[in-house]
């Protein structure tokens, strides 16, 4: 049975890091990338009867012949010789500065410390899991996501000077998608280059946007991190991608001739603000003529790799550069450079990102999107500002899946949107007042409007029909939907310009619920809901063993979010966010089980861990001891209460009565104790414990009742002792029946897996688990808009529900009831 994809890179991580011991996560994360490497070249290539494979693996270095060096004392000296060189030699494309020295005492200790730490690492990545034998990587990208995964883990880990080799996985998206490469206009010949192109990461999003095996270049300074970024593109199946070392200001790898290489596209993320930029260049003396607009400044990198990027594109060509927001506004050498870049009309668009994204720096940044195409037909610039829209994941902030997608949809289709997006015409930058300075704020406001008070409200009451009306006030687009609920809540307030709530501030959400405008939109929404699940239902019950879970997921999200494009009052991208969540939380799991082992296998429960007794022999699963009614095997796709509810529900319900019942005992019981303890009470003689750890046993209780037997003195105390007896016997009664019932169900539920077909399987999961989960979203985001509504109305009419002269009245006659008190106490007051 296939391990959940979630479990595999968490447990996988784990491990890793586990090892890691002491050493620097920007250093380990060298070794663990080579082992996924090693074990992915091995799979797929090790026993290749290609003609010329990708990579050719010589005989005695492949992962099995590291299986087999675990536990020997020159382990790493042995993996560096008799798998690492050998590599190397068979594959011209592969250096040795590529590949950790795992031969090396500092980084992985001496002696019995190397031999274990390299001896388990290898054993982590035996996990069958990780099988890639049968080209399972191309079909649901468990390796490239596996590698993202450590990837992300490790930059997070690395601190902020190290962990610079990997671009969020967002915003590379963003601008794979934003530079407009698709299917359509690429074939294999299409170039695409990085010259900062760190670990790889950043390219592989365009090849996959482009959706074809294209040309893919990339340079970078680093020489580990240009080694990760060959192996990343053997991963994922780019063997051919062509990645060199070298700083790419002072040394360009990519020429022709003299001149430097240009490309259809050129994506970059440089190290921001680079202080040594023009270490081994005179700017002036550009063999390639990249200066021309201007030098960036000696301690400013931004704008030399902006115009390095500039220079390597063709004259079709079309790119994305992400730059700290600096380079927006700075003044000297960087305003002429700005200035000629955005009159010759190169710069199509940019897009302001949320601060704190990158691993290297809290700084917010920004995407220059370039085009040099349609340069003389450009009529101004198109610029976004998503500052402020994220998630905390972690230490650092995470864009959603609906802010990708908000920003794409928003800049593909030149959509202007108040506070968010807006074309910028050439003239208004030009203008004195703004001078070329392409400081987002100083086209967008993207700042919440202000909540204003009404001084004449509070002074004589009334709620402010400008906050209720005005165009502007986050009530109107509730009007435009629910016209006449307006009237329903409100009256004149006896003047003009000011009303009040014509029911009370309790019942505003009921009569929003019950007005035939709000129904009418309830049941319009949940339509869209309804009829987009019935287009997709049977794109849910179809697929099947080795079907392709992205492609599942792109059809469901995006026909969603169409769904609800034009439903007012709702944000589309809020509930195709919830979609994304449940996608990413269970879904996704779900699909690659289905993916891999068909929906009768996937839904079999495994075991979860086994029970030992104090002999150390195994009592489960052989017998069924319900260790406090937690079971010992689940099903990842069919959770047992989704079964239960379909099948067992009157088994269910009884047991929860027994739970009531139980809770009742325990309040009876509880209520028993307190009316009887303390030094006098009837209970005081079998309460053990003190404070909050008191109890009563049914032994102390019984042991009692033998002693004072039948004597007359102690009649009370005797009837007291019967009581709580009678309870605590019926109490164990009803537990032993919970029990009882709770391992029947289990058995029951145990007996009704195997037992499920297909058909029942896909109901179970389709409409039970996932439409279920994702209809109560919807209507969650329904509740929303009531309750956002009532909490506004609700707020205002408290804000003016008080004049300023009844304030002031009810103030003078608590006052003077305050005087009167302390008159009559014999104080002066004056």
């Amino acid at each position: 049975m296939a391990v959940k994809k979630s479990d595999l890179y968490s447990s996988l991580w784990a491990s890793c890091d586990e090892l890691r011991g002491g050493m620097d996560a920007s250093q380990y994360k060298d070794y663990v990338l080579f082992m996924l490497f090693i074990k992915y070249v091995s799979d797929k290539y090790g026993n290749s009867d290609a003609f010329a494979p990708p990579i050719t693996i010589p005989k005695g270095a492949n992962f099995k012949d590291m299986v087999a060096l675990k536990g020997k004392s020159d382990i790493g000296d042995k993996i560096n010789t008799q798998v690492i060189q050998p590599l190397i030699d068979a594959n011209s494309r592969l250096a040795r500065s590529d590949f950790p020295d795992f031969n090396d005492p500092n980084k992985l200790g001496e002696g019995k410390e190397r031999v274990e730490k390299l001896s388990n690492l290898i054993a982590i990545f035996e996990n069958p899991a990780l099988d890639f034998s049968k080209n399972r990587a191309e079909h649901d990208d468990i390796l490239g996501d596996a590698y993202e995964y450590l990837m992300r883990n490790f930059a997070v880990q690395s601190g902020k000077s190290k962990g610079q080799f990997l671009t969020p996985s967002e915003v590379s998206r963003i601008i794979a998608k934003v530079i407009g490469i698709s299917p359509e206009n690429t074939k294999a010949s299409t170039t695409a280059y990085d010259p900062t192109c760190g670990s790889g990461s950043l390219l592989l999003k365009v090849a996959a946007e482009a959706g074809k095996h294209i040309t893919l270049e990339g340079q970078e300074k680093d020489v580990t991190t240009a080694g990760l970024a060959r192996m990343n593109m053997i991963l994922h199946d780019f063997p051919t991608a062509n990645i060199l070392p070298g700083n790419t200001l002072a040394s360009p790898k990519f020429k022709d001739d003299e001149q430097l290489r240009t490309f259809d596209y050129v994506v970059a993320n440089p190290p921001f603000s680079d202080k040594t930029w023009s270490n081994g260049i005179t700017p002036s003396a550009d063999p390639y003529q990249r200066f021309a607009w201007g030098e960036p400044p000696a301690k400013q990198g931004d704008y030399a790799y902006l115009l390095h990027i500039l220079r390597s594109l063709k004259s079709t060509g079309k790119g994305a550069c992400i730059l700290p927001h600096g380079v927006l506004f700075r003044g000297n050498a960087e305003a002429v450079i700005r200035e000629q870049l955005v009159r010759s009309g190169y710069l199509k668009g940019i897009i302001g990102l949320p601060a704190n994204l990158f691993f290297g720096t809290g700084i917010p940044a920004c995407i220059l999107v370039l085009d040099k195409g349609n340069a003389a037909a450009r009529k101004g610039v198109f610029m976004i500002d998503a500052s402020k829209g994220f998630k905390k994941d972690g230490p650092k902030n995470r864009l959603r899946e609906q802010d990708i997608h908000k920003i794409v949809d928003t800049f593909t289709k030149q959509v202007e949107m108040p506070r968010y997006a807006r074309m910028v015409p050439f003239d208004e930058i030009a203008d004195p007042k703004n001078d070329f300075n392409l400081n987002l704020p100083r086209y967008i406001d993207s700042s919440d409007p202000e909540d204003l008070q009404d001084i004449d409200g509070h002074l004589r009451g009334g709620i402010p029909e400008r906050d209720l009306d005005a165009a502007e006030s986050a009530l109107a687009p509730y009007w435009k939907v629910l016209p006449s609920l307006r009237t329903a809540l409100f009256e004149s307030a006896g003047r003009p310009g000011y009303a009040r709530l014509s029911v009370p501030q309790g019942e505003v959400k009921a009569v929003i619920l019950s007005h035939p405008e709000f129904t009418a939109f309830n049941t319009q929404a949940l339509g869209h809901f309804n009829q987009w699940r019935k287009a997709n239902t049977p794109y849910l019950t179809g697929f099947a063993k080795d079907g392709h879970p992205k492609a599942l997921i792109e059809q469901l999200s995006e026909d969603l979010l169409t769904s609800f494009q034009k439903d007012p009052l709702l944000d589309a991208y809020d509930i195709y966010q919830h979609l994304m969540d449940y996608w990413a939380e269970t879904m996704q799991d779900d699909t690659y089980l289905i993916a891999a082992d068909g929906w009768v296998k996937g839904a079999q429960p495994r075991e979860i861990g086994q029970i030992k007794n104090k002999d150390n022999k195994l009592v489960w699963p052989e017998s069924h001891d319900y260790l406090k009614g937690r079971r010992r095997f689940k099903s990842d796709l069919i959770p047992a209460s989704i079964l239960v509810a379909r099948y067992f529900a009157a088994e269910r319900d009884a047991i929860e009565a027994l739970d009531n019942g139980l809770a009742t005992l325990e309040q009876q019981l509880e209520e028993l104790k307190e009316e009887h303890s303390g030094e006098e009470g009837l209970l005081a003689e079998v309460i053990e414990g003190e404070g909050d750890k008191q109890k009563i046993t049914a032994k102390a209780v019984k042991d009692r009742l033998k002693e004072i037997g039948k004597d007359p003195l102690y009649r009370e105390e005797c009837e007291v002792l019967k009581a709580f007896a009678a309870l605590l016997d019926k109490q164990k009664d009803t537990k032993d029946q919970r029990k009882a019932a709770q391992v029947a169900l289990d058995l029951k539920v145990d007996a009704k897996y195997p037992k499920l077909a297909e058909a029942e399987i896909k109901a179970l999961v389709v409409e039970d688990k996932w439409l279920a989960h994702i209809a109560n979203a919807v209507q969650g985001e329904l509740d929303r808009v009531s309750q956002t509504l009532t909490d506004r109305l609700r707020e205002l009419a408290h804000r003016y529900a008080t004049p300023l002269p009844e304030l002031l009245d009810e103030v003078e006659k608590l006052s003077a009831r305050v005087e009167d008190h302390l008159k009559r106490m014999g104080a002066v007051w004056k």
